[in-house]
């Protein structure tokens, strides 16, 4: 038991460090599609003032929305390069390959079905000889969403790790070795498509619902979520969770620009315009920004007097990094196994921060992160609300993660970075 327990957690830390790679374009994709938008260089901002930067914003609005648009082939190729143990181009070729593959023949088998939730998805009235008819809209983004393309991006990886030094008979040498992947890839692709068409209706209605729940009951469900975020982090799980709210669930159809389409999960939900999304990545503004750079500084004034301000510099280092752009590992991994205590706490904080601002209509997104960057990007987006609050909120933050921080360590004797025991600092200075 407790050996299939350990290669179930490995294989699931790999799916957490593979995710990394496609969340990683998700910057560009933000970057293009926020600068095209009205109130940047759009007709409502520099275009405006500036005629000539329309058809540049045009082109910056297109250039983003095909990211956001292609996410899921965009994770299918980056998980299967970054799950496999070793990999080059053809695991990318097997990617692409497997996802087309998997995305006609489920959305074709979502279609014949005629009904639900995942059929309304493919469907599009056409005229044909006079008359309406539905018909198959090849160009509807897959209702499997990005959940779809990391299961192939996880396959092409398994089965190029299986097959890609396997050798064939001598007529059939040509296409041995790392040609035969794309083959292999596309024909279970083929397998997995039909499987995925014939059961996924009843998971695609159950996970309409609870997007559903989770909208009518933000607070409680981002809450948790924020809890559980943090919580994940030492075993690298959290990527796994965020792909589902921010990228699955729930799902919405929004516009911008007077562009309409639909879109899934909160993040993509949050950069197509729609009111009200953003709920899942509002709350970590205050504790990214302002929260962990109290904890920085608490650590840094709580080290012991010989050894501050070597701490200092590195402390404040790191909480000035999560400021800015979000990247809070380095100060979390500070005190995560040194200190679990105070990592529970932070995760409590989370949750609370994530529940206080969904109850209060506080929503605010990110591409990357939620740091200073982000927050400077989106706080005219139309459908950012209550940014003062959070910067209120945040400030406030700050002072309570200064003083728990400080109070914890200095009352439990917390042996946080500078209040090590002085073997152990000697061994460790290099």
């Amino acid at each position: 038991m407790g050996s299939a327990w350990s290669s179930t957690f490995a294989v699931l830390q790999r799916v957490g460090r593979s995710l990394m790679m496609p969340i990683a374009v998700l910057p560009a994709a933000g970057l293009l599609y926020r600068f095209g938008q009205d109130d940047l260089l759009g007709k409502d901002g520099l275009g405006g003032v500036l005629p000539w930067l329309l058809p540049v914003a045009q082109v910056l609005a297109a250039a983003g929305g095909a990211l956001f648009d292609n996410l899921p082939v965009l994770f299918a190729i980056g998980v299967a390069i970054g799950f496999a143990r070793k990999a080059d181009g053809s695991t990318a070729l097997a990617a692409l390959v497997g996802y087309l593959v998997f995305d006609r023949v489920t959305k074709s088998l979502f279609f014949t079905a005629g009904q639900g939730a995942v059929y309304d998805k493919v469907l599009v009235t056409a005229v044909e000889d006079g008359e309406p008819r539905p018909m198959l809209d090849i160009g509807a983004q897959n209702p499997t969403g990005v959940l779809g393309g990391i299961i192939i991006g996880i396959l092409a990886a398994v089965l190029w790790q299986r097959f890609y030094r396997i050798k064939l008979p001598a007529w059939l040498a040509f296409f041995g070795g790392r040609r035969f992947v794309p083959i292999v890839t596309a024909i279970a692709a083929l397998a997995l498509g039909v499987l995925f068409g014939l059961l996924w209706r009843p998971v695609g209605d159950w996970l309409a619902g609870v997007g559903d729940w989770l909208s009518a009951h933000g607070t409680i469900g981002t809450g948790i979520y924020g809890v559980a975020n943090r919580l994940l982090i030492p075993i690298g799980l959290h990527h796994f969770l965020n792909t589902i709210v921010w990228f699955t669930l729930p799902e919405c159809r929004a516009g911008v620009q007077g562009a309409t389409r639909d879109a899934a999960g909160d993040l993509n939900c949050y950069f197509a315009g729609e009111q009200g999304a953003g709920i899942f990545m509002t709350g970590f503004f205050p504790v990214m920004m302002f929260g962990l750079l109290g904890a920085a500084i608490a650590i840094w004034r709580t080290a012991l007097p010989h050894r501050r301000q070597a701490v200092g510099g590195i402390m404040v280092s790191a909480g000035l990094t999560a400021f800015i752009t979000g990247i809070t590992e380095p100060l979390e991994f500070a005190f995560i196994f040194v200190a679990p205590m105070l990592f529970a706490v932070h995760a409590l904080l989370t949750g609370l921060s994530m529940a206080l601002m969904a109850e209060f209509g506080a929503r605010l997104g990110f591409t990357f992160s939620a740091g200073g960057i982000d927050m400077l990007l989106n706080a005219s987006k139309s459908n950012t609300h209550e940014l003062g609050l959070i910067i209120v909120f945040g400030l406030i933050y700050f002072v309570v993660y200064y003083l728990l921080f400080t109070l914890l360590i200095r009352r439990l004797n917390i042996p946080t970075p500078g209040r090590e025991p002085e073997e152990q600092a000697v061994r460790d200075t290099p």
